[in-house]
């Protein structure tokens, strides 16, 4: 099967006035469809999602890939409640904010309104095909979607329901593109349409990143990876901490908002370690320690420099015991990936100085690095997580899918 990117890129731009200017009334209808769609097919989403797991597994692909492939029909019901999510959630375009009378007479305020059309590449993660075109959609952007070939047929049968809740509500299918064949050259046609296509998302790995980040002739949301800390304070709770350490390392090891990297302040490490080496051999983390942490911890290996930047994954950490509060933001600054950072402790001074001094894109206090996710966020979904600050940062909801204009009022007023 031929694709041609180039006439689909270019009917996005044509379509992209019809999502752009649909009524609040008429986007939240067009959400809601998408929802009811969602619900509607589970059954053929699932026996798709199915095909492409027994190719996954034939094919010998990793576990963190099957577990972010794999849907069922609670996974299918979540992505229709976070749709629904988005259609409420308040309108992001139209309003003018900020306005203000200058010297001159005139006053001046900014519009928000969409950046045009997007395009999301991406690995495994079938839900990312919802809730990428959800948050566009909300935003008034049209969207291309390129998945990656190990999800095939999921998203074919998402982009069924796509259109469909296009189509009902009298809208070119253009404004939801979901492209449907795996070549490689078709994902590097696309990243030069740069005269129909306004901004890249790649969200995978971190080699699929950088390829985009490289060769793309249109600007680039970057996340290369999830390096996420933890930092135990010398006046951290333990009791808060060890479930804290539990939850971000164990409950979903192939995420970029898992922990990959455990601080301990030395001042707490006799009381802490011994409880964090009972969690890693209950849980079965593989370890890799510091010299003055490797002694608590059973069957841990020294930890080299490649630990400390590594985004393993999988149940696997690196450990390291530090002298004071400024040794350990000194360590996350030289390694940490702009994504999640997490401190315990019950040090107000500590806490504040920790949102302060490490500027990674969400900052965490006493609370899990599984809650650095879009919908847990209050954003409904996330299209990805900016970590390189332009121009958003962070998690990027509908409205990091939109710009601003200045708009300027005046009553016959020109410039003297």
């Amino acid at each position: 099967m031929t694709f041609d990117i180039k006439l689909a890129a270019a009917q996005a731009k044509a379509a992209k006035n019809a999502i752009a200017n649909l009524s609040q009334a008429q986007r939240l209808a067009l959400l809601l469809s998408v929802a009811k769609g969602l619900r509607e097919n589970v059954e053929p989403i699932l026996a798709a999602n199915k095909v492409d797991l027994d190719n996954a597994k034939e094919s010998g692909l990793s576990d963190a890939m099957i577990d972010r492939l794999a849907l069922n029909a609670d996974g299918v019901e979540a992505i229709a409640k976070a749709v629904e999510e988005i259609a409420h959630q308040p309108e992001v375009l139209g309003s003018i904010n900020n306005i203000q009378p200058l010297p001159s007479g005139i006053q001046v305020g900014k519009m928000r309104i969409p950046l045009g059309v997007i395009a999301m590449i991406y690995e495994s993660r079938p839900n990312v095909t919802i809730d990428a075109a959800a948050l566009c959609l909300k935003a008034g952007n049209a969207v291309i979607l390129r998945g990656g070939k190990e999800a095939q047929a999921s998203n074919k049968a998402l982009a069924s329901v796509l259109h469909s809740a296009l189509e009902a509500q009298g809208l070119p299918a253009a404004i939801a593109t979901v492209i449907p064949v795996p070549d490689r050259e078709v994902m590097q046609e696309m990243l030069t349409l740069s005269e129909s296509i306004d901004l890249i998302i790649p969200r995978g790995g971190e080699g699929l990143i950088r390829y985009v980040s490289t060769n793309s002739q249109i600007p680039v949301i970057q996340h290369f990876k999830g390096v996420c800390h933890l930092f135990i304070d010398k006046d951290a709770d333990l009791d808060k901490a060890i479930p804290i350490l539990e939850n971000g390392k164990t409950q979903r090891t192939g995420v970029c908002n898992a922990l990959e990297t455990l601080l301990v302040h030395v001042d707490v490490a006799t009381q802490a370690m011994p409880k964090v080496a009972a969690l890693f051999d209950e849980k079965g983390v593989k370890v890799h320690a510091c010299e003055r942490a490797i002694g608590y911890l059973s069957n841990a290996e020294f930890a080299t420099k490649e630990d400390w930047e590594a985004e393993y994954l999988a149940l696997e950490i690196a450990v390291k015991i530090v002298d004071d509060f400024d040794t350990a933001v000194t360590h996350i600054q030289e390694y940490g990936s702009g994504h999640t950072e997490v401190i315990v402790t019950e040090n107000l001074a500590s806490s504040q100085r920790f949102m302060r001094e490490v500027n990674s894109s969400v900052i965490m206090l006493n609370a899990s690095s599984r809650f650095s996710d879009g919908g847990q966020l209050g954003l409904g979904a996330e299209i990805g997580i900016s970590t390189s600050k332009l121009h958003a940062y962070g998690p990027m909801g509908a409205q990091q899918l939109t710009t601003e204009k200045f708009v300027v009022y005046g009553d016959g007023h020109i410039r003297v």
